[in-house]
């Protein structure tokens, strides 16, 4: 591992345990040459995911912007950062096993709302709202009302 302040490639491992997730490692390393300190986060992957943009565009998938656009969506709500962590990795553990490597992004959109939906209604209404594009006050009122339960229904 490369030492962020010097770029020295020979740094040693001082200290592994597993991270507050329970899904990735974390690593406390030391930089001989400048004596610098950091860490690092080890997480498993089972194979390599590669995005369908819809325009056809491919890109590798990156778990960092997957989890700065849930984070955004689920700003200021009272859920604890470690039950965002899990579902983080409960959508990218379900995303690598689906088979196969390319995944269309509606589908990662998909399963990032299924996953919000279920935990917080303000957040899955926010990420709806940049995911789905909307551009009036109209398009929110729409997809609200499909949340609320019909009067008949009560």
């Amino acid at each position: 591992m490369r030492c962020p302040f010097c770029g020295n490639i020979d740094t040693q491992v001082k200290d592994s345990r597993p991270a507050e997730d329970h899904v990735s490692i974390r690593r406390r390393r030391f930089c001989p040459a400048c004596g610098g300190r950091f860490t690092t986060y080890e997480r498993v992957q089972l194979r390599d995911l590669v995005v369908i943009k819809s325009s056809g565009k491919r890109e590798d998938f990156d778990r960092t912007k997957l989890e700065r656009s849930i984070r955004i969506a689920m700003q200021k709500r009272p859920i604890e950062p470690e039950r965002i962590d899990q579902m983080i990795s409960g959508i990218v553990r379900r995303l690598e096993s689906l088979g196969d490597t390319d995944i269309p992004s509606k589908t990662i959109g998909e399963i990032v709302m299924e996953s919000l939906a279920r935990i917080d209604t303000v957040g899955y209404v926010r990420f709806a709202s940049v995911y789905k594009n909307f551009q009036a006050a109209d398009d929110f009122d729409r997809f609200v009302s499909e949340l609320r339960p019909s009067a008949t229904e009560e």
